[in-house]
């Protein structure tokens, strides 16, 4: 799994939730987000440019997070994220620190490897699942998980409880479709005709 470096400054909680809105709204206006570390032995607030959390967000790519809080280095990764509802913009980011010897729980990218035979009689590859569910030790974690799809046929599926990754556990629903080979109105004709 690729890693990122992520600096941030620690911030005080106001007391009050009137001071506390207030102090996240100017945080916000000065081009910041508000953050939370989560995991380790207290929790941190602290605060990133919107900036410092561009190349960490807008990728396909899931990361480990050098996050450098006050100079201090902790590894973490992206737990949570909110979004502003109409200019998309961050509004809060949650993080949880990585502890070597516990799994932790993340959203890892699927790969279809392969030309599946459905699709060379004229079917369509649907890609239903961008994204399994795994626990794992976070150094066990691919960057991506790859469905072979070279043996499946027109109107066929790949299930979760299908897959299986060494020293990963997927999470979703066994019965979960990940993707599948869907009949196109060519692929339906092209069949009716072979029937006749």
């Amino acid at each position: 799994m690729r890693s990122i470096e992520v600096k941030g400054t620690a911030r005080t909680i106001a007391e009050r939730s009137s001071e506390q809105a207030r102090a996240l709204k100017e945080i916000r206006n000065n081009g910041g987000v508000p953050c939370v570390l989560y995991g380790g032995g207290e929790v941190v607030h602290f605060t990133v440019t919107n900036e410092g959390l561009r190349n960490l967000v807008y990728t396909p790519h899931i990361h480990v997070v050098d996050l450098i809080i006050d100079g201090k280095k902790v590894n973490a990764i992206l737990k949570d994220i909110q979004f502003h509802p109409v200019k998309d913009t961050i509004l809060h980011v949650d993080f949880y620190q990585i502890d070597e010897a516990k799994p932790i729980v993340m959203e890892v990218p699927v790969q279809l490897e392969g030309l599946a035979e459905g699709v060379k009689a004229g079917g369509k590859l649907a890609l239903q699942m961008r994204k399994l569910k795994v626990k794992a030790l976070y150094n066990v974690i691919p960057e991506k998980l790859t469905v072979n799809v070279s043996h499946l046929g027109l109107g066929k599926t790949v299930k979760v409880g299908e897959l299986s990754y060494e020293g990963l556990e997927l999470l979703n629903a066994k019965d979960a479709v990940v993707c599948a080979v869907k009949l196109t109105r060519a692929a339906r004709g092209a069949a009716a005709a072979a029937g006749k």
